[in-house]
């Protein structure tokens, strides 16, 4: 359904080095910088990419939003947020676990990257 998001950042290569190590314990490849100093981490799926704000003002999370990424395994998301944590992130809401509702069960992890941007790694639960 999407083709990309792109994400502000107040410190790009905190949140380099951030991304790289929750991406790669997803199994992606690094970032890589672009002539305008952005970083992107392409897929088959889509487009991750790290900016400074076009406009010059510090990047601030936004009310509301969440970005997720998907997890192969529990195990996967545990190590996502376990890369996060090491690296700049800051563990939010319940710890990695289960969640149920709306007929779904979902593994979740949550945390907020170096310029506050709420994140979650899921992986879906199949009985």
């Amino acid at each position: 359904m999407y083709s990309h998001i792109m994400l502000g950042a107040n410190d790009l290569e905190a949140s380099r080095k951030f991304y790289d190590a929750i991406l790669g314990a997803l199994g992606h490849k690094p970032g890589f910088k672009d002539e305008r100093g952005r970083y992107f981490y392409i897929t088959d799926t889509g487009i991750f990419i790290l900016t400074t704000p076009i406009n010059g003002e510090p990047a601030t999370g936004g009310n509301g939003s969440t970005i997720g990424f998907a997890a192969k395994s529990p195990e996967e998301a545990d190590a996502w947020h376990a890369a996060g944590v090491a690296n700049g992130g800051t563990a939010i809401e319940d710890p990695p676990g289960i969640r149920e509702g709306g007929g779904m069960k979902l593994y979740l992890a949550y945390l907020r990257d170096p310029s506050g941007n709420k994140i979650c790694a899921m992986h879906r639960v199949v009985d």
